[in-house]
């Protein structure tokens, strides 16, 4: 459940019972759930306003998600191709770029060196 194991969870149960005692803890759970829900409600609110937008105005979401996603499928294919097609020079080495940004703000800040 969330990455949490269950020593965890015992502490913070713990942890919990010590801050705000046993009275107050089925108050704190029963608010913590109305408050999930009304969450859940507006977000299944604001998904049927975007679907109905989408519909009066003939977009057609469906399509529009796997287009953006086959988009992100092509970049990492590209990413892992340039990555495994890699002889000598690492791509993810940015060293260089970031030595040639510092270059450029030299040249940039020079004469304002030599103004001071």
């Amino acid at each position: 459940m969330f990455g949490i194991g269950g020593g965890e969870l015992i502490v913070i149960i713990f942890i919990a019972l010590m801050l705000f005692g046993s009275d107050k803890i089925p108050d704190i759970a029963r608010t913590l759930g109305k408050a999930m829900a009304q969450l859940k409600n507006a977000t299944n609110d604001i998904k049927s306003e975007i679907q109905r937008s989408a519909e009066s105005n003939d977009i057609d979401i469906k399509s529009m998600t796997s287009d953006f996603t086959s988009e992100i499928d092509n970049v990492k294919q590209g990413f892992n191709k340039m990555v495994s097609d890699n002889t000598g020079e690492n791509p993810l080495d940015i060293t260089s770029e970031i030595n040639k940004v510092k270059e450029n703000i030299d040249d940039l800040t020079g004469p304002i060196k030599r103004q001071l």
